[in-house]
């Protein structure tokens, strides 16, 4: 065998003593015979057994032969059905451990469900614009090619106009008071302060009004994700505005500051996936619009872009965002995409059109049993 052979995975050696006894077994491959001394024999008896790599070793990210494991603090992810109420399984774990399991529950969120639940968020989107609320300007359509050359392309706003009545809708007004709450850098320590906590309570308090958010609860309780609509409030809470650290240990980010509000690391733009917040910075003159390289294909709002821009002079090659949907539409969808295909494109139909959302979650911090933070949330745009 060659040295370092990946087949020879390990070496078992099995030594068996046999008094009074000269004679091999032809069931020992390989065997030193030596004498003891008087009246004995040693049967030293070597075995070569050859398994593959994955037969004895489980990656601490996989949920291959992990499936029903007790929950380990100390494991990167999980694969025991809690996993998925607290949205901390591992990427692969429908993949290892549904078929035999969850997937035959009533609990488990199916491929059909996500369809069916999203048409009634789509529909249950009130406070969403009307056509004539909003004009956009698209201009230039960017190639693969040229989304990365950091070419203004489009010498008109994007926004040509928007019915600013939208704003004071109570979900739209609670929204706009958090965006300027976070320091955009990367690496610099955010201090939430007593005023800030109330306008992130104040939001969620709004948008849980709605029926949106009502239709979404009930489904996650329907699918045993939560018992109450307070622990689903206090979920909401901690996954979206709980802070975590991209930097050097500083908390310096959340779920929402990262989707919504956007932030700035290492030069790029990260994150900045919400219309409102684009518009508001287009208008004072921060933000400006370069070129499109996906228009979807609804006639009505909400519609999907995928846009590229600078924000004071910072650089976004790709940033997708719903354009015209209320807040509670994006943070039920996105949350929705992250209790039930976390890691995972989650497929969606939207007034008859497909879509898919892209989760991620936080994976160096967490809060409550084990549960991850939200990373991020945006539509994946073709």
């Amino acid at each position: 065998f060659k040295a370092g052979d990946p087949e020879v995975f390990k070496l078992l050696c099995d030594c068996r003593f046999a008094r009074e006894s000269s004679t091999l077994s032809s069931r020992d491959p390989f065997a030193v015979v030596g004498r003891l001394g008087q009246g004995g024999w040693s049967i030293l008896t070597t075995t070569l057994v050859f398994l593959s790599p994955k037969a004895l070793y489980t990656a601490p990210d996989s949920c291959y032969g992990r499936c029903e494991e007790l929950y380990n603090e100390e494991d990167e992810c999980h694969c025991n059905p809690e996993c998925e109420r607290h949205h901390n399984c591992c990427e692969d774990y429908y993949r290892h451990c549904q078929p035999e399991g969850f997937s035959r529950s009533r609990d488990a969120i199916t491929d059909q469900d996500l369809l069916r639940v999203s048409e009634q968020l789509y529909g249950a989107d009130h406070n969403k614009a009307r056509p004539t609320d909003i004009a956009i300007n698209p201009q230039y359509q960017a190639s693969p090619e040229e989304t990365d050359d950091q070419e203004d392309r489009s010498p008109q706003p994007l926004y040509r106009y928007v019915n600013e009545e939208l704003f004071s809708k109570p979900t739209y007004s609670s929204f706009i008071k958090l965006l300027d709450n976070y320091q955009r850098a990367t690496g610099r320590e955010e201090v939430v302060t007593a005023e800030e906590l109330r306008e992130q309570d104040n939001f969620l308090k709004e948008v849980m009004k709605t029926e949106l958010m009502k239709k979404l609860f009930a489904f996650l309780h329907s699918k045993n994700r939560y018992s109450s609509e307070q622990e689903f409030l206090a979920d909401l809470k901690e996954m979206w505005f709980g802070l975590y650290s991209r930097g050097d240990g500083e908390q310096d980010s959340s779920g929402f500051e990262h989707v919504f509000s956007g932030e700035v690391k290492k030069g790029k733009v990260s994150g900045f996936h919400n219309w409102i917040r684009f518009y508001l910075l287009e208008k004072q003159g921060i933000v400006n619009y370069f070129s499109h390289n996906f228009n979807g294909p609804w006639d009505t709002y909400p519609d999907v872009l995928g846009l590229q821009f600078s924000w004071d002079g910072f650089y976004k090659e790709v940033g997708s965002a719903f354009i015209g949907c209320s807040p509670e539409f994006e943070l039920g969808l996105y949350t929705l995409c992250f209790i039930a295909r976390p890691g995972r494109e989650c497929h969606l139909s939207l007034g008859g059109h497909s879509l898919s959302i892209q989760t991620y979650p936080w994976t160096k911090s967490t809060y409550g049993n084990g549960k991850k933070y939200i990373a991020t949330a945006y539509v994946v745009s073709p």
